[in-house]
């Protein structure tokens, strides 16, 4: 099994890169993002809170990185042309795009499958499965453009084993590992790379939500992970496609 966990990557592993993540303003987008920047990428921030992605920006000029892009927007209500036109945005302003990060995504509730609301499965299904789709569909023209993309999504536990109460969330994690699993496919005789990271238990606002009774303290940080989220991204993975991985070791 591929082991990323403990790859190092040159401080200029990132050089020339343009590299968007989305979820960019909070948790494991952030420190991608500030992580990205720092191993030389231009990265563009998208999120639907403005002013957390200004902090990340200010983040990434005071650590003397490549000023980056902001894209506000909330995925629950973007549509089809809003992707086309980042795309052309994107194209305009870099020429290509070389690494998409998907890490954005909804928890909903958790619940029984039998209380399960329509509308919380919708949004979870649109933001995690439908806008993704949305996006890298729009993108690939920028992504092509450029010599070895990288088409990362972002899965968890429950979107391998499906768990009691996860419903909404543990689905659209399932639909993502297939999704990756198809454009991989397609693209496998390109230059066009895509692969999946469990993040596994790590301290965020999302964990917080899902476990509010757990010792936080206990978790692998979003910094114990970049390794993985370095290597999907840096050249050594070039012709590593259609794998889903682990972001760190299993808890014990």
């Amino acid at each position: 099994m591929l082991n990323t966990q403990s790859f190092q990557a040159s401080a200029d592993a990132l050089q020339n890169k343009v590299i968007l993540v989305t979820g960019a303003g909070d948790g494991i987008g952030r420190v991608a993002a500030l992580t990205y920047a720092k191993h030389g990428a231009t990265v563009i921030l998208l999120g639907r809170t403005v002013k957390k992605l200004e902090s990340v920006y200010d983040e990434i000029i005071a650590q003397g990185s490549a000023e980056p892009a902001i894209i506000p927007l909330d995925m629950k209500g973007a549509t089809e042309r809003h992707y086309q036109d980042m795309c052309a945005t994107i194209i305009d302003q870099f020429g290509h795009l070389d690494g998409i990060l998907h890490n954005a995504s909804l928890l909903g509730v958790l619940s029984p499958f039998d209380q399960i609301q329509a509308d919380t499965w919708n949004d979870v299904m649109h933001v995690n499965v439908t806008a993704q789709f949305l996006m890298t569909k729009a993108l690939m023209p920028a992504l092509l453009k450029a010599e070895s993309p990288s088409v990362v999504f972002t899965s968890s536990g429950v979107g391998r084993t499906g768990r009691a109460h996860w419903g909404p969330y543990a689905v659209s994690k399932f639909a993502t590992e297939g999704m990756a699993q198809v454009i991989a496919d397609e693209y496998e005789n390109s230059h066009l790379r895509v692969n999946v990271i469990n993040p596994g238990a790590t301290r965020t606002k999302m964990r917080a939500k899902a476990y509010p009774a757990e010792n936080a303290e206990k978790l692998r940080t979003p910094e114990d992970l970049m390794p993985t989220y370095l290597y999907f991204m840096a050249n050594e993975s070039v012709g590593v496609t259609g794998q889903s991985v682990d972001a760190q070791p299993p808890r014990k």
